[in-house]
């Protein structure tokens, strides 16, 4: 079933899903994608990477070859990727997909990636690598705490704002500072559109009951474990990245990294895995009711027919 998809007479030009992980979001997608001529795009922050297959949940090789995926695992673990990469990947790909008549399914629970393609992203400033690795060399030797009175003194207005644990988001801001001479926040009220901005969506968030979703998640890690997750940790930790980048705090690879380092047993590594990936999807849910207005929630056993009466009318 191809062609255009019409609601209240506009043409739906994407659907977008989010939701908690394991909800089952990338199945629906799937199945949109297929009845409806479209392409499943991911908007998860970490199946954007090539290293981490397994443990992200990426879609498998038999999932992917029913319906075309783009943006999976296309990034490689050093890469420090953005909401802004992010939204200029979907930019060029878009014009692609609507040029030979498919239509985008963009799926995933990051937030903010759906943020910088339908509400536009802030114009952040790139950090010469030199800066980015003369920093972060002195910053190797110092307390969080101690980096955000530095950043407190630096920028005050920054410093305000962000939490005295939050390491990454503190160097980021002092980066931006030692690159550009400004605060960050200068550059939080300048917003280039995202290509999504001002078109008819159709909106999704699968949202369902809270012990469906953990107990799916520590199942899922269990099968995640036994299908090699252990080993895909293994020679992510032989490339010796640096520990502030997104991959290296994805939800199991710190604790697996323990494990393998001899300083937790393997069933803490799991449990602490599983316990994470709770947290966030607590999280996810929490950060969609808040954020992300003009959203249809749906539980996952209802979130098909809602789609398919949208897109079909």
């Amino acid at each position: 079933m191809g062609g255009p998809v019409q609601q209240a007479e506009e043409t739906i030009r994407a659907v977008l899903i989010a939701g908690p992980t394991a909800s089952g979001k990338s199945a629906l997608a799937i199945e949109i994608a297929r009845r409806f001529g479209g392409v499943v795009v991911n908007a998860d922050s970490m199946q954007v990477y090539g290293d981490l297959r397994i443990l992200s949940a990426r879609p498998s090789e038999a999932e992917e070859a029913m319906v075309p995926h783009r943006l999976y695992g296309h990034v490689d673990g050093a890469v420090n990727y953005s909401a802004m990469r992010y939204a200029t990947d979907v930019a060029a790909l878009l014009p692609q997909l609507w040029g030979q008549g498919k239509l985008p399914v963009l799926v995933g629970g990051t937030g903010l990636y759906f943020k910088a393609v339908t509400e536009g992203f802030s114009a952040m400033p790139p950090v010469p690598e030199a800066v980015r690795a003369v920093f972060r060399a002195r910053a190797e030797t110092m307390a969080t705490e101690a980096l955000h009175a530095e950043l407190a003194d630096l920028d005050p207005v920054m410093g305000e704002r962000l939490r005295p644990s939050d390491r990454m988001r503190v160097m980021r801001a002092i980066e931006v500072h030692l690159a550009t001479g400004r605060s960050l926040a200068s550059f939080q009220g300048e917003r280039e559109p995202g290509p999504l901005d001002g078109l008819p969506l159709l909106r999704l968030f699968v949202s369902p009951e809270r012990e469906q979703v953990r107990a799916r998640i520590d199942q899922r890690f269990e099968v995640m474990m036994a299908e090699g997750a252990l080993e895909e940790v293994a020679r992510l930790r032989q490339r010796r990245l640096d520990p502030l980048l997104p991959i290296m705090r994805a939800h199991g690879v710190p604790g697996l990294i323990a494990y393998l380092d001899g300083a937790l047993s393997l069933e803490d590594a799991i449990r602490r895995g599983q316990a994470d990936t709770r947290a966030y999807a607590k999280r996810q849910v929490t950060w969609f009711r808040h954020q992300m207005t003009g959203w249809q929630a749906v539980a996952p056993e209802a979130a098909l027919e809602t789609a398919l009466h949208a897109l079909e009318r």
